[in-house]
């Protein structure tokens, strides 16, 4: 057998559970497991088949396996994509366009265009209240899955634990195993609007326990955090000694209530990492811009070199997109709200109105979906995977109906029996997609 050990640093006084007594982890790999029976590998080799392998365990999103379906149906109903189809404010097309022409397409501080910077660190202080001082603890990131995997790799150890909302994100879960750490499901109940009990999520605590993982509003059931679970989730991480990782994408869209940046509340910016992308408030989710805030100066230095190394900078046009994006009016932002808004109502009436017998659920309180469930003694007309009713539903709108939808179950096990629509599309295709799905369910 070989073994592998591992001692883990801590050098350096954060935010973070206590240490194990013994803080060597032994892990037993067998050499016929890693196919190195008849020699004797390097431990580079070693190292480079555990991660092969471990890469080849992590599952790919179901929502992949929804697009490449989506691509065989003829016009079909998008709703299935997390997307807006307004267009990118002027200011941001012209910023791109005038960042080409002044030539600024060469190499960039790997952190970010200081001006960026600048505009981002002063919308953190004054929209989301942090108490960040200069731009030192930001940097820029490919859209905000990207941030999200730089922050994993750089905080999280093998067998660490973290806390993440189920349903949840697809990707959250899996980039916290490619950092060898260990997703810990808490609940988000549908009769509390999609939101958590904090004394169960304490009750998930142990400790290994290093981070809880939120996002309001949630994707993918809209669900809203309200101050008072914010400042009990502050307060847990606080009394437990945990960090907090907060996703913030869809910050601009709360309906119902209001958005707490849980890095504002006393206490919590020294161990909170906000995450964040320009992605859904200003329609440019295919420019691929986003940027974290990490007050610690070694993690901050970890994340630092992961971005480096993964992207050296992020494209300079785009930065100067985000540049033109927040220097501009923000008027665009109450623009898409005031469209959203009425989108929102147009699908959920209809929804009641057209297949309300089969598919039920509460108007979302943020972002811009409807996570519907599906009456459970539902049976596809064309059979399908009927081991799990979201996806059979899901099939059934496509195959039938040319609307794309996700089954909740890619969401996690309590998102089995939903299905997620988006409704942040066209007005037409809207009415379009929902008589489609009134025809197949009504009656």
């Amino acid at each position: 057998m070989l073994f592998v050990a591992r001692e883990r640093a801590r050098r350096v006084e954060r935010p973070r559970t206590p240490a194990a007594a013994d803080d060597v982890e032994h892990v037993v790999i067998s050499r016929r497991d890693l196919g190195v029976v008849g020699h004797k590998p390097s431990l580079p080799s070693i190292i480079e088949r555990l991660m092969a392998a471990f890469l080849d365990s992590v599952p790919i999103s179901g929502i992949i396996r929804i697009r490449d379906m989506m691509y065989t149906v003829d016009k079909p109903f998008r709703l299935d994509q997390g997307d807006v189809v307004f267009d990118a404010p002027q200011t941001i097309k012209d910023a791109l366009i005038k960042a080409v022409h002044d030539n600024r397409t060469h190499y960039l501080p790997t952190v970010g265009v200081p001006r960026l910077l600048e505009l981002i660190s002063e919308k953190l202080r004054t929209k989301n209240k942090l108490p960040i001082e200069g731009t030192q603890d930001l940097m820029v990131t490919t859209g905000g899955i990207h941030g999200q995997y730089i922050v994993c790799q750089a905080l999280f150890e093998a067998g660490d634990e973290v806390l993440v909302p189920d349903p949840c994100w697809p990707p959250t879960a899996s980039i916290i195993q490619t950092a060898h750490a260990v997703p810990v499901p808490y609940p988000l109940y549908a009769e509390k609007a999609w939101r958590p009990d904090i004394a169960e999520i304490a009750s998930k605590v142990t400790p290994r326990t290093k981070a809880i993982v939120i996002t309001t509003p949630h994707n993918p059931t809209g669900g809203v955090l309200t101050r008072s679970d914010i400042e009990g989730i502050a307060a847990l991480a606080i009394e437990k000694n945990l960090w907090v990782l907060a996703d913030e994408a869809y910050e601009d869209f709360v309906w119902d209530g209001e958005h707490v940046s849980i890095a504002s509340l006393p206490g919590m910016y020294e161990r909170t990492i906000p995450l964040h992308t320009f992605s859904k408030t200003y329609a440019i989710t295919g420019l691929r811009l986003g940027y974290v805030a990490i007050k610690d100066k070694v993690i901050r230095s970890r994340a630092h070199k992961l971005l480096l190394y993964t992207a050296s900078n992020i494209s300079s046009i785009v930065q100067y997109a985000g540049i033109g994006a927040l220097e501009g009016p923000q008027d665009c932002i109450q623009q898409f709200r005031a469209e959203l808004l009425q989108r929102r109502k147009l699908f959920f009436d209809g929804i009641r109105e057209k297949a309300g017998n089969v598919l039920t659920g509460q108007t979302a309180a943020g972002a811009f979906y409807a996570f519907l469930k599906i009456r459970p003694d539902w049976k596809s007309p064309i059979g399908g995977d009927n081991a799990s009713l979201s996806w059979a539903m899901t099939e059934y709108l496509i195959k039938q109906g040319r609307v794309g939808c996700i089954p909740g179950a890619d969401f996690g096990p309590r998102g089995e029996g939903y299905i997620r629509l988006c409704y942040a599309r066209g007005t037409e295709e809207l009415r379009g997609a929902l008589e489609a799905i009134g025809a197949l369910l009504h009656g």
